[in-house]
């Protein structure tokens, strides 16, 4: 067996450590896998072929201008590298030998070229060759086109209006369509293949090199092979792996040949000037791969659906708006004869004085715009329009499927993650194919992993909600000082007072400390995260991604939502009353909400958590990687006229990190559980959402094509994970938006006045009416039973005043039952329950009816996919039964050849 057939692997002893824990020989020794022959001679080591830069800038090619770059491998030359110990350099150097030589074992064809702007840098080309990819193609299962698709497609009644916002076909020309199937070698001539150049196109090529970078050994130690090319990278043996680009984001290349994608996808896709165009995800998954394609299609989806959300939302709130004027209850508030003469109690011990109702005049204006009426209808709106958006991703995402091959994608194509396979070192027996395999670890170990990962992730769950304690520690302490530094008279027509209130103040500050320590522990967690996830060691990456996401999505749930659920749902809800307030830790008393409920707080710390939320992304996603980017064109300015070829100007872009799209996925979800989850107190969601998406696709168009290295393609099937995290997420905001309506805003307390205690029996009013309201729901309390523990400071103007209001529904002192919950409080329970539980079940039935109704793969979609798998079976099993009648054709023919020869002759 010849040398391009043989591995040759390090062995390694415990004689000196390096930094990654391995330890190599000094004597390099070549170790040989059993089934690829005998150990070559130390001299036979395999190594890339030196060749100088052939000065043409936009080249894709070897210098023999033939054999096409697939991979770039970049390494900083050992010998020049004084930073390190020589022993280190020399270790090193043995192990990236060792891996070269492989790959070029493997069949890979390597060329090595030394930077033209940093003589330490080498870059290594790596080309497959057509037998590599023939190979590797049958192995990863890919499909590959048969014949050309002659299924007709019928045109949409709405694809004249689409077509104004679809990029012109003369610019981005349509891909044609094939039926495909899984590449095999032995049934080569069944494919289409017209070119052997471009029948696998450049991600496909970078996309199997990176499988074989990934799997060849470089070392061994303990009878376990190291191998992989992120291993490598990781441990600085190399500087960085990936494709490249295929020319300049900003300019076409002269070569005509050149398809020029990344331009095009720059100018058509990722050019603000773009954003109202519909995206060309079909260039996008041939560039990028299905992953990144499937991403942008739903962000797209979801962004399209929610115009729908955010027209409905901003008609309720200009409802709001144009109706705040007509609110009865905060006229009676801002009124100086009613609001005016109420004196409420103080909200905290000793410090706090007593306050004038009319000091919360504007808020009560403000809260009339989302405590309305249409606040009701938007809610039930959405709770169906979450339904209407997966069930209909759903459809949308079964066509992507068909049309980009990946509708049996994790049945043939999902392999080993090489880390699982490096880890493989016990044997089990497989219940199904009773054949002995090799596993990372037993049984007993699994479960070790999967413990120690859920006592990680809900020790850092407890860690948030510690953190949202100390907020509300917080609140409770500043809005004490808040109070007690308010001005010692009830006049409420000053400024500072009429904007400041110790709510508010307390309310803006708090909400932004809680977005601080939100983005704190975020970058704390994603990386406790990643390394509890490694522990466990999943088999797939999809395994992987979808472990991480369910942990990351925990805590940022709980990190995200915490401060919003108590203010939704805690807050002023357990506080007693002025004669008998409840505690926090037995010290600090519990904060109330203001006369018109805490729903304007809601609001505001949905606003800001959103809105902060939204701008630190950008800051992370588009000004740090420019801001990098531009630092490093500055540093190599002065040596700009030399050509730089193509290799090296895709290394001076940023890495992609190891987890691509995952941190943009969680971002939208988590924007998702905004909109959904707390949509009754903020109508105004969806269109922020809206606006915030428009800019997010085409930032995250314009970071990934202009400001990064090209992402190695994956395959992908839908959004992973992400579909049932929404799912719940729908069925959450139900439940939420029913208890806002119910227990946040003031709705219920209103409709109950309005329709049972404004008229008689308990009311005094002939007719239905708001009139009375305030004055109904504020309860009295006599200034003489507070305990001397929370008596506030006497003061001079309060003069002979003996009572303040405070909201509740208790009955005043003096009565039979004084300070207990009267018949009003009873009944606006009993409509509250009765409320969820009527808007739970009729939301609910209407989502299940909407989901049967609507199929998650449409018909058209089913009969394109059965119509191919008919065609293809049939195409296959005719171009078979060809080429047997063919042999068998030949047989016979031959048979009658020597029939005739041995037939006896007569005369």
């Amino acid at each position: 067996m010849t040398a391009e057939n043989q591995d040759v692997l390090l062995e390694v002893e415990e004689e000196e450590e390096e930094e990654d824990g391995e330890v190599v020989l000094e004597e390099m020794e070549q170790t040989i896998i059993p089934s690829y022959g005998t150990a070559p001679d130390q001299q036979k080591l395999h190594t890339p072929k030196w060749e100088e830069f052939d000065q043409k800038p936009d080249s894709l090619f070897f210098n023999d201008g033939q054999r096409r770059i697939d991979f770039v491998l970049v390494y900083e030359d050992e010998s020049k590298n004084e930073n390190r110990k020589k022993s280190v350099n020399k270790k090193q150097m043995r192990k990236r030998q060792a891996y070269e030589s492989n790959l070029i074992s493997n069949g890979l064809q390597l060329e090595a070229t030394r930077s033209v702007l940093d003589e330490k840098l080498i870059f290594v080309k790596v080309h497959a060759p057509w037998e590599v990819l023939c190979t590797y193609a049958e192995v990863m299962h890919i499909k590959l086109p048969l014949k050309p698709n002659d299924l007709k497609t019928r045109d949409s009644a709405f694809n004249w209006f689409s077509r104004l916002l679809r990029v012109d076909e003369n610019i981005i020309k349509p891909e044609q369509e094939f039926f495909t199937a899984p590449f095999e070698k032995a049934r080569m001539s069944d494919f289409y293949i017209q070119d052997k150049d471009i029948f696998f196109n450049p991600a496909t090529r970078s996309r199997i090199v990176h499988f074989i970078l990934s799997r060849v050994e470089y070392a061994v130690k303990d009878n376990v092979k190291k191998f992989g090319i992120n291993k490598l990278v990781d441990s600085g043996i190399y500087k960085a792996a990936f494709p490249l680009h295929d020319s300049r984001f900003n300019r076409r290349v002269e070569d005509p040949n050149c398809p020029c994608e990344r331009y095009l996808l720059y100018k058509e896709w990722a050019h603000p000037l773009s954003f109202y165009k519909l995206q060309p995800l079909d260039l996008v998954r041939k560039y990028y791969g299905e992953k990144i394609g499937i991403y942008f299609a739903w962000l797209g989806f979801y962004t399209q659906m929610l115009i729908v959300a955010a027209v409905v939302g901003l008609a309720c709130f200009l409802y709001g708006y144009i109706t705040k004027d007509n609110c009865t209850w905060s006229q009676e508030v801002c009124d100086p004869n009613i609001g005016g003469n109420i004196i409420m109690c103080p909200q905290c011990d000793h410090e706090c004085t007593y306050w004038n109702l009319t000091i919360t005049c504007e808020s009560s204006k403000k809260l009339c715009i989302f405590d309305s009426f249409g606040t009701l209808v938007f809610a039930v709106f959405m709770g169906i329009w979450v339904t209407l958006f997966l069930e209909f991703w759903k459809r949308r995402q079964a066509e992507l499927e068909y049309e980009w091959d990946t509708v049996e994608f994790l049945e043939q194509e999902e392999y080993i993650r090489p880390e699982y396979e490096a880890r493989c070192t016990h044997v089990v027996t497989n219940e199904i194919t009773q054949q002995e395999e090799h596993v990372p670890y037993t049984a007993c170990g699994k479960c070790v992993r999967m413990t120690f990962g859920i006592s990680a992730v809900l020790f850092w769950i407890l860690l948030i909600i510690a953190s949202v304690i100390g907020i509300i520690i917080y609140r409770l302490s500043v809005f004490l000082v808040f109070s007690a530094k308010l001005p010692r008279h009830i006049n409420g027509t000053e400024a500072i007072q009429k904007y400041l209130t110790p709510q508010a103040a307390t309310s803006v500050t708090a909400s932004i400390i809680s977005f601080i320590i939100i983005m704190i522990l975020n970058i704390v967690y994603e990386k406790v995260a990643i390394m509890i996830t490694d522990f466990e060691l999943p088999r797939t990456q999809t395994d992987y991604e979808n472990s991480l996401t369910m942990k990351m999505f925990l805590f940022q749930f709980v990190n995200y939502y915490s401060s919003c659920f108590y203010i939704a749902f805690f807050k002023g809800k357990f506080v007693g009353y002025p004669g008998d307030p409840v505690y926090w830790l037995g010290k600090y008393r519990n904060e109330e909400c203001d006369p018109g409920g805490c729903l304007l707080e809601l609001t505001t710390q949905l606003t800001i958590i959103m809105g902060g939320k939204a701008i630190w992304n950008n800051i992370q996603e588009v000004l740090l990687p420019w801001v990098k980017n531009l630092i490093g064109r500055c540093c190599s300015a002065a040596r700009s006229e030399k050509t730089i070829p193509r290799w090296e100007q895709d290394y001076h872009l940023q890495p992609v990190g190891k987890l691509g799209l995952f941190y943009e996925y969680l971002e939208m979800v988590i924007q998702f559980g905004f909109v959904t989850l707390f949509v009754a107190s903020f109508p105004l969601a969806p269109l922020l959402a809206l606006v915030n998406n428009l800019l997010e696709i085409r930032v995250d168009a314009w970071k990934i094509t202009t400001q990064f290295r090209r992402m190695v393609p994956q395959k992908a099937q839908d959004i992973g994970a992400w579909q049932p995290i929404m799912q719940g997420i729908a069925m959450l905001a139900v439940v939420t938006n029913a208890m806002i309506i119910a227990f946040t805003s003031d709705m219920i307390p209103r409709l109950v006045y309005y329709w049972s205690f404004s008229v008689p029996p308990y009311g005094d009013h002939s007719n239905y009416t708001m009139k009375g309201y305030i004055n109904n729901t504020l309860s009295v309390f006599n200034i003489a039973d507070f305990k001397s523990g929370s008596k506030p400071v006497s003061l001079p103007w309060l003069g002979n005043q003996t009572t303040c209001r405070y909201r509740d529904f208790r009955y005043p002192p003096g009565h039979q039952h004084q300070y207990e919950h009267n018949i009003y409080y009873w009944h606006v329970i009993a409509a509250k329950l009765s409320f969820i539980i009527v808007m739970e079940h009729v939301i609910y039935c209407v989502k299940f009816i909407v989901s049967y109704v609507i199929p998650d793969v449409s018909q058209k979609t089913k009969s394109k996919i059965k119509r191919e798998k008919y065609l293809t079976q049939t195409l296959l099993h005719e171009n078979h039964l060809k080429v047997l009648k063919k042999n068998m054709g030949k047989i016979a023919h031959i048979w009658k050849g020597e029939d005739d020869n041995f037939r006896p002759k007569f005369d």
